[in-house]
């Protein structure tokens, strides 16, 4: 992908941008987000799947900015909670809820249940104005801890007990969170197929038309 690319994160959450950044950063593609740009119109996660919101968010962020565009959506699925919050992590304690406020719902909700098994999804969708996406997708399973252990990371991070490691995920620093996390396995699948994502877009972008410049008589 030529240097000057721009791919649009379809997001406006910083922790999320810098994740990608730091993931993508070997790359030649710029990364911006929508702090980068005017306002848009707001877009409604109506669907019913990671992958239904994932591409409407990507789609319609490149209809609107007329440049390729990359959303993810991902959240949190908890076996005892019949997959709750599932794509309504975000929103599960509220609109505006802080992400303590998200884990203190969570905890609280698992705390008649002896299983604490989970796994993070995540459903990455690239797609160009024209309409067309790509989608990429992965897991990373753990389970809930007793209480939020760490700082670092966003969401459900502090809750989300990774055995291998024998860490949380705010626990991790950014690089060993990449290595293992949903959205750094769906990145690494997209990653190892950069140059053929590069093609692809180039293909689908529209083509951009030379405007010629035509004086009056009294210019000739």
């Amino acid at each position: 992908m030529p240097s000057q690319t721009i791919l649009v994160l379809a997001t406006r959450n910083q922790g999320k941008t810098t994740e990608i950044r730091g993931l993508l950063r070997d790359y030649p593609v710029e990364i911006r987000n929508l702090d980068d740009f005017g306002p848009i119109p707001p877009i409604e996660e109506d669907g019913q799947t990671f992958e239904e919101n994932a591409y409407k968010k990507a789609s319609l962020t490149a209809r609107y900015l007329g440049l390729p565009a990359l959303a993810d959506d991902s959240g949190l699925v908890v076996d005892a909670l019949g997959g709750a919050p599932g794509i309504f992590s975000a929103r599960y304690a509220g609109a505006d809820a802080t992400d303590a406020e998200r884990c203190r719902k969570l905890l609280q909700e698992l705390s008649a249940h002896k299983d604490r098994n989970a796994h993070f999804a995540c459903v990455i969708s690239v797609a160009v104005p024209t309409g067309p996406a790509l989608t990429y997708e992965a897991s990373c399973h753990g389970t809930i801890a007793e209480a939020p252990v760490g700082s670092n990371g966003f969401g459900y991070d502090p809750v989300f007990f990774y055995p291998d490691l024998g860490r949380t995920f705010a626990q991790l620093s950014m690089e060993e969170k990449g290595r293992i996390s949903h959205r750094g396995k769906a990145l690494r699948e997209l990653r190892d197929e950069f140059d053929k994502v590069s093609a692809w877009i180039e293909r689908h972008l529209p083509p951009v038309e030379a405007v010629g410049c035509r004086g009056g008589e009294n210019d000739r």
